[in-house]
C-alpha cells in the first residue's frame, strides 16, 4: 500500500454518503429481538426500576406490546415468565397453564407472524431460585434435564417458534431436541444459549424476573468470565446435539467470543445485549453523561461487527426508531 501524502484515508470519510458508501457493518431491525417479562394479572405494566422503558407485562398488555414489536418490524421476541408461585421444581415452567404458555397461545392468536422465542430455564420458577433441581445445596444436572424438557416441549405445544434453553445444564440441547422429535416437533429450532458467563451484569433481569438465588450463586454452571476455550468447547457441544443457533451471553464483554465462535462455525450466532449493559447506558444518559442513542447504536454495531447475527436487545424499539431518522 502507498504511504502518506499519496494514500489519505480521510478522503472516504470527508462527507456523509462517503462513509455511508464504504461502511462494513451495517445494522438493521432484521437483527434485532426484543425480550419482554410477562406476570399473572390483568392489565398490569409494572415498569422495571433498573431498566427505565422496560416492563412486566400481564398477558393483554403482552398482547399489545407485541402488536407494537410487529408494527415496527422487528422479527422477533424472547419471554421471559414470572410465576404466581415458585417451589422446589419450578412447576409452572412445565404447566399447561404456565404464564408462559398463556403468553404464547395469546401472542400467536393476535400476532401469528411475530417470531415466539421462549426461555427455557427453571429459575424464574423455583423458590431457591437457581436454574434446576437442588440437592444438599448442589444444582443436580441430570434431574434437571427431565423438568427442561417438559417445559420445552410444553412451550412448543402452546405455539413458540423457537425454544432458547438457558440454563447451562451439560446435555439440555440433546435432550430436548430428543423430545421435540419424538413430540412431533422436529421443525422447531433451538437457539441455544452456549456461551453464557457467569457475569455481574444480570443484576437488573434478576430484578424484571424475580429471579435471584436465595444461596450462593451459578458459579458451578454458568462460565467463568476468564475463559474463552471453553466457550468453543460448549459451542461445539451444543452444535453436536442439535442447536440451530448458538448464543454468547452477555455481548459487550465478550466481543472475542462471539468472533470466535462465528469464525470457527460459521454458524448463526446469537449475542445477548443483557439488562446490565442496557442499564448503565441508560442510567449515564439521564445523567447527561453520554447521548444514549450515539452510545447504543456504537454499542450494537460493534456487536454486529464482532460476528453476531442477531442481537437480544432491549434497545430494540429505540433502534428502530432512530435508524429511520
Amino acid at each position: 500500500m502507498s504511504v502518506f501524502p499519496i494514500y489519505r484515508p480521510r478522503r472516504l470519510r470527508s462527507n456523509e454518503n462517503l462513509r455511508r458508501l464504504v461502511r462494513e457493518t451495517h445494522l438493521s431491525v432484521d437483527d434485532l429481538i426484543y425480550p419482554m417479562f410477562v406476570v399473572h394479572g390483568q392489565n398490569t405494566a409494572n415498569e422495571i426500576t433498573s431498566m427505565p422503558g422496560c416492563y412486566q407485562y400481564s398477558v393483554d398488555r403482552l398482547v399489545i406490546a407485541a402488536k407494537e414489536l410487529a408494527s415496527l418490524g422487528i422479527p422477533g421476541t424472547i419471554l421471559f415468565g414470572i410465576p404466581e408461585n415458585k417451589d422446589p421444581f419450578g412447576s409452572e415452567a412445565y404447566a399447561d397453564d404456565g404464564i408462559i404458555q398463556q403468553a404464547v397461545c395469546a401472542i400467536k392468536d393476535a400476532v401469528p407472524d411475530l417470531l415466539v422465542i421462549t426461555d427455557v430455564c427453571l429459575c424464574e420458577y423455583t423458590d431457591h431460585g437457581h436454574c434446576g433441581i437442588v440437592e444438599d445445596g448442589e444444582v443436580q444436572n441430570d434431574p434437571t434435564l427431565d423438568l427442561l424438557v417438559q417445559e420445552s416441549v410444553s412451550h412448543a405445544h402452546a405455539g413458540a417458534d423457537v425454544i432458547a434453553p438457558s440454563d447451562m445444564m451439560d446435555g439440555r440441547v440433546g435432550a430436548i431436541r430428543y423430545a421435540l422429535d419424538e413430540a412431533g416437533y422436529e421443525n422447531i429450532p433451538i437457539m441455544a444459549y452456549s456461551a453464557k458467563y457467569a457475569s455481574a451484569f444480570y443484576g437488573p433481569f434478576r430484578d424484571a424476573a424475580e429471579s435471584a438465588p436465595q444461596f450462593g450463586d451459578r458459579r458451578s454452571y454458568q462460565m467463568d468470565p476468564a475463559n474463552s476455550e471453553e466457550a468453543l468447547r460448549e459451542v461445539t457441544l451444543d452444535i453436536e446435539e442439535g442447536a440451530d443457533i448458538v448464543m454468547v451471553k452477555p455481548a459487550l464483554s465478550y466481543l472475542d467470543v462471539i468472533s470466535q465462535v462465528k469464525t470457527e462455525f460459521q454458524m448463526p450466532v446469537a449475542a445477548y445485549n443483557v439488562s446490565g449493559e442496557y442499564a448503565m447506558i441508560k442510567a449515564a444518559a439521564q445523567n447527561g453523561w453520554i447521548d444514549e442513542k450515539r452510545v447504543a447504536l456504537e454499542v450494537l454495531t460493534s456487536i454486529k461487527r464482532a460476528g453476531a447475527d442477531m442481537i437480544l436487545t432491549y434497545f430494540a424499539k429505540s433502534v428502530v426508531e432512530w435508524l429511520e431518522n
